[in-house]
């Protein structure tokens, strides 16, 4: 049996909540996050939640990965305005609530990537997440900001704090919109790899 002494040194990995992109689901985003190296993945405790709520539309997925498909929230066309927001991001703190305490958030795409980025400042102006411990770290695959004035003023007013590293592809669709998101943070760590909107295989000089 160890020592007490032992028991200390023993190092707790950082538990991140892990929020799927549009019309997806937490069952595809962890065959997705489970490209990269066990080596990487057997040092985070990644847990998978699905959306509240079901697809209400075609799924950019349909024929790769099997259904069901979840949405965060309903959005336009424009993404400037958005329904069952606040559901939304009570479903999210209440499943913090039960499972919890996290470290930190990994987010992919719309919507997970852009609501894991937001989260941090939401919380600090108490608009979400009031009832459990700080973000502290952030891993942010194809993100982007909010464009809803409201919401961005919120989240983006002032710079995010917590350190956080991000996945830039160099043809994903969403590269502008990912580097605006950089610029927001304090801390941030930027791997550029060649793929575009997609979780990409980790080259072994990143880690």
């Amino acid at each position: 049996m160890g020592s007490e002494g032992d028991e200390k040194r023993i190092i707790k990995k950082p538990r991140f909540l892990c929020l799927h992109g549009f019309r997806t689901s937490a069952e595809i985003l962890k065959k997705q996050v489970h490209k990269w190296p066990q080596s990487v993945i057997n040092e985070l405790d990644l847990v998978f939640l699905d959306a509240p709520f079901p697809c209400q539309g075609k799924s950019d997925v349909e024929g790769i990965f099997d259904p069901p498909y979840y949405e965060w929230f309903q959005f336009n066309k424009e993404f400037t305005e958005y329904t069952n927001f606040d559901e939304c991001l009570q479903y999210i703190e209440d499943y913090m609530i039960k499972h919890g305490p996290f470290d930190g958030l990994l987010g992919f795409s719309q919507v997970g990537a852009i609501l894991s980025a937001a989260l941090p400042n939401l919380q600090d102006k108490g608009v979400a997440l009031t009832k459990v411990p700080k973000v502290k770290f952030l891993i942010i695959i194809g993100g982007a900001k909010f464009r809803s004035p409201c919401v961005a003023e919120k989240a983006y007013s002032s710079l995010i704090r917590c350190p956080s590293l991000h996945f830039l592809g160099e043809t994903d669709f969403l590269r502008q919109y990912g580097s605006e998101l950089i610029e927001c943070c304090v801390e941030p760590v930027v791997i550029h790899h060649p793929k575009g909107h997609t979780i990409p295989r980790l080259d072994p000089l990143w880690y």
